[in-house]
Formats: C-alpha cells, structure tokens, sequence
C-alpha cells in the first residue's frame, strides 16, 4: 500500500475568488488550478505560481475537490468543505463527506423568473444526493476496489492518480471530474464512493485486530427503488452493491466480498399508488431477455469468478413469475460457473420462524468454502484467493437480502478468524458477546444506509440483524417504515430520480421543469377532500341519527369510495415521475 501514497490526492486546499478567475491551491504542493469563470479554460501551474494570485474578493478553504456540474444559469464548482474522520484501512484514513458547497461561476441575474426558480430546484437536487447519507473518500487509499483487485493489478497502475486508477463503477463523481480529462491535474481530482463504510477497532478472544465493511453503490442503472429496476440494454442491473469484509490482524490482510443486484431481466414495477404494484416482466423478445441476462453473468465472471445466484424472492405469485424466468434465464446461461439457489424467504421464516435460515446457510456452505477468501500474510505472501461471490437478490436487494449477506459475512469471519489463530478450531463467535452485538449493529446500519439510498427509508427485519431474533417493536418499526415508503415511492423520488440523474450525468437541465398533470391531478384530490369533510361531518355532528342523517351518510361515503376508486385507477397520473430521463 505505501505505492498507493505516490500519487496521493491533495488534502486541504484554499480558493480565492476573483471577478474572473478561481484560484485553487494545495496547502502541501507546489501546483496551482486556475480556472476562468467566462471561458470556463482551465489551466495548471507547477512551480512559482504564488505571484499569479491576486488580490481577492474572498479566500475559503476547503478539503476536497469533487468537480464542476453544469446546471441552467453556468457551471457550478464543487468542493467538499466539511468531513469526518471514519477510521484506518491499510494505514491510510478513511473520510465521510460532511458538508460540499456548490459555486458559481457567474450570476444568474441573466434568467428568467421561471428559469431561475427551475435552476434553484436543479441546485437543491444536487445538494440532495451530497447529503444522502453517505458519500466517502480517502486521499491516498483507492476505496472504489477491493484488497485482492487492489493486490492484483501491475505496478505502473501505481503511478496512476487515485481518479486514473479508480474503479469506475463505484465512482460517483466522475461526470463532475469529466471537466479535468486531459489536463496533468489529477491530484486535485478527489472521487467520491457512495455506500456505507464502518471501521472498528475490536478485541476478539483477547486478540486486538480491525473489522471493516465496506459497501460500494454502483453508478450503472443508479436511481430510486421503483424507477429503477431489473437490467438496462448494457446488461447493468438496479441497485447493484459490492459489500467487502476487511479484517486487518498484526500486518495480516483477509477480504471477503459480496454483491447484490436486481434480478437480471428486463422488468418493471412503476409506482401507481397501489401499496405494492406487482412487478412485471416487460413484452420483450425472451432472446433478448436471455441475452442480456447473459452479459450480465459474463461480466460478473470477468470481475469476479464463479457466481452463486442466491434468489430469496417468493415463489408465488407476481414474484413467483420472475423467479421462474429468472431460474429459467439461468438455465439458458448453461455455464459451469454460474450456479442458482432459490430460497423462498418469506414462506420458510413464516410465523417468525427465523431459526429455518440456517436451512439456506447450510446449502451455501460447500460453495462458500470452495470459494474461500482473500488473505495476505504479513509476509508478503499470498494465502488464499477468493474464486466466486455470492450475487443475493430478492425484489428490492435490500431487506431479505441484508440479512442473509449478514449471515455469510459472520461464517465467513469466523473462518477467517479461525485461519488467523484468532478462534481455535472449535470455537465459534457466539460467545464473544461484545464482538456478537458490535457485528449485528454495524451490519444492521448498512442495511438502513443502503435501504436509504435506494427506498428512502431505512431497512425492515433490522431487528433481526442487530438481536438474532425478530420482535414487536421491529414489526411495528417495519410498519412505519413501510408507510414512509409507501409516500416517498409515490410522491418523492420522481425528483430524487431526477438529482441522481442530474449528478450522474445520465440527464441535462431543462427548463420548464415542471409538468402539466392534466385536470384529474387537481380535481379527484380536491373531490376526495371534500367527500371525506362531508362524511366526517354527517357522521358526527348529528345527536341523532334520522333517516335524511344515514342516506347523507350513505352519499358522502360512497362518493369517498368512488372518487378513491377513480384515483387508484388513474394512479399512475398522480405519482411523481422523473423529467429528465426515462427508465
């Protein structure tokens, strides 16, 4: 790892403002950027720059550059101003983006009124996906790959900067560094993951060591749960997330990685005010779903190895459909290195039975020790490879999913541990109840983020993560989640959807930006509201109920269930959809 510190990016930097110029500094180094805000011309200085900066209108410091973003009025600079320490992997510090501001080159006194409004709302777009919990980075630590794609690669990919050599997957502000291509400024180039990482410090057995996970959000087919789901026409899938367990013992190194993604079809499930759409698999060519499919697997292989598809959706219903074309997709990829196991989640753990997941970790058992995992001795030598990665999925990839990764990532970490003479053979983690309730906890956490990041809510079945058992309070929790789903799904992330894009540079400002829903938008809504009044109103004012009093009643609540009916059935006219791109 000390190569990785060659081309480590600049930590803290200082910017001075004038009329036409930004001024950007590194506080250690010698390079100055200088960036003209009528042109937009970018141009680097090496050496002996300190004279070329002007008196200024204002001087901020600032700790990381993340980019420039075009929005209506002019460009925007990015910069990160506030960030919190995460902890050490390999050495090097880990940071959580805590604060970014965004700048502009020029003023937007030149808009329209409407345009101006439009570009505030681009501008809070953007702020809303800086603050979704959370952003990453580190300046001389390449969080975007795992430790064995890290130990594997060829020494010139050290001499590469952080941005260069980055995982472009799991680099979330490369559209804002787009600008720089080209240009020998590399070091001021900061990427930026978006996950959840946790670094902790632990005492297992008496043995001191550190236990890291790390989560990585891809930026392919990134969006909100029900905008965003099944394969694009590239093979790239919804909510595709590489989780890595990182434990790091006296110079020793072992990594244990796992991915989830939406099932890898060409399907849909767009919010229509039902509380759970059913998905559907869309009326396409079944080669082309096959295809795709197919590529899909053929790139996991190319980063990966063997894949174990470990399907926990149900096996009835609407989702039953998709787990059989699933199955049946499966089948058609006809590799030896693909292998599916199907685990009706819902069904087995019915009536809280929770126990009969052991049932599903005692069938994936034979291929996660032919697997194994990544081990670096403090030597230098190489221990153990991972060969394969477990793909879970079930509808959304996050709550069934998080609890089954959770329970491959603690058999895992107990052989790890076993390996590293941490555990003796015979000894398993139940009984290191503090170490037990801090591996919960954290796993549980990176459910809730990235629940958050794809639904807007934190994860169901947590309780289970975080106790080994589930319980009435995390029932009623998954319940107040659900409703919060329910509203942000219908009503919230056609805007999300479009920041993401926004950010990712999959979609460009427009303006007008807001769209005309037609009259049934205002008038059903204004309708239900009245006939809910009238019926609260006849139904408690009367001292007595005649017979005038119960046909009022019998009027106002029918109009309740007809305009209500009327609504569910035009329901996809009054959800809040995405502007800039389609799915």
């Amino acid at each position: 790892m000390n190569n990785a510190k060659f081309q480590e990016v600049y930590s803290d930097l200082t910017l001075y403002t004038t009329p036409d110029k930004f001024f950007i500094e590194p506080k250690a180094g010698e390079e100055l950027m200088v960036i003209e805000r009528n042109s937009e011309n970018i141009i680097c200085f090496k050496s002996d720059h300190r004279h070329l900066i002007p008196a200024a209108n204002s001087r901020k410091d600032f700790c990381g550059l993340i980019g420039i973003i075009q929005l209506l009025a002019c460009p925007y600079l990015v910069v990160a101003v506030q960030r919190e320490l995460v902890g050490y992997i390999a050495g090097c510090a880990v940071w959580r983006l805590a604060k970014a501001e965004l700048i502009p080159y020029r003023s937007c006194a030149h808009l329209s009124p409407e345009k101006q409004a439009d570009n505030d709302v681009y501008l809070s777009m953007v702020y809303s996906v800086l603050s979704t919990p959370f952003l990453y980075f580190s300046y001389d630590y390449d969080l975007t790959h795992s430790l064995q794609r890290l130990h594997g690669i060829s020494p010139d990919f050290w001499k590469q900067s952080l941005f260069e050599r980055a995982d472009q997957r799991f680099v979330w502000n490369g559209n804002l560094l787009y600008s720089f291509k080209g240009f020998s400024i590399h070091r001021f180039c900061l990427p930026l993951m978006h996950g959840f990482v946790s670094i902790n410090f632990c005492v297992v057995n008496g043995h001191s060591l550190n236990w890291s996970i790390v989560s990585r959000r891809s930026i392919q087919r990134a969006g909100t749960r029900l905008h965003r789901r099944g394969l694009d026409k590239e093979g790239n899938v919804a909510n595709f997330v590489e989780t890595e367990q990182i434990v790091e013992y006296q110079g020793d190194r072992a990594s244990f990685v796992q991915i989830r993604g939406s099932i890898p079809l060409f399907w849909q499930q767009d919010p229509d005010l039902r509380y759970k759409p059913p998905p559907t698999l869309l009326d396409v060519d079944p080669q082309d779903q096959h295809s795709m499919c197919l590529k899909h697997m053929n790139d996991l292989m190319t980063f990966y190895g063997k894949i174990v598809c470990v399907n926990l959706v149900d096996q009835k219903g609407a989702e039953g459909n998709m787990e059989v074309a699933f199955k049946n997709a499966i089948t058609n990829v006809s590799s030896p290195s693909v292998k599916y196991e199907s685990f009706d989640f819902h069904a087995e753990c019915s009536k809280m039975r929770w126990d009969r997941l052991s049932i599903l970790i005692d069938r994936l058992a034979h291929d996660q020790d032919e697997m194994s995992f990544f081990l670096l001795l403090r030597d230098g030598s190489l221990s153990s490879l991972q060969d394969g990665v477990f793909r879970t999925n079930c509808i959304d990839c996050l709550d069934r999913t998080n609890v089954v990764q959770s329970m491959l990532a603690h058999r895992n970490l107990e052989s790890v541990l076993r390996k590293l003479q941490i555990l003796h053979q015979n000894q398993t983690l139940e009984f290191q109840y503090s170490f037990e309730v801090l591996f919960k906890n954290v796993w549980a956490d990176n459910a809730d983020i990235i629940s958050t990041q794809y639904s807007g809510t934190g994860a169901l079945k947590t309780d289970f993560t975080r106790t080994g058992k589930r319980t009435r309070y995390g029932l009623l929790q998954d319940g107040m989640n659900s409703l919060t789903r329910y509203y942000k799904n219908n009503f919230a992330d056609g805007l999300r959807q479009d920041g993401i894009d926004l950010f990712l540079g999959n979609g460009k400002p427009v303006s007008p930006l807001h769209i005309d829903k037609g009259w049934k938008y205002v008038t059903y809504p204004s309708i239900l509201l009245i006939a809910v009044a009238m019926f609260v109103a006849c139904a408690v004012t009367p001292s007595e109920y005649s017979t005038d009093s119960l046909l009022f009643l019998l009027f106002w609540g029918s109009m309740v269930y007809a305009t209500l009916h009327t609504i569910l059935k035009y329901g996809s006219e009054f959800v809040d959809k995405p502007r800039l791109t389609h799915s």
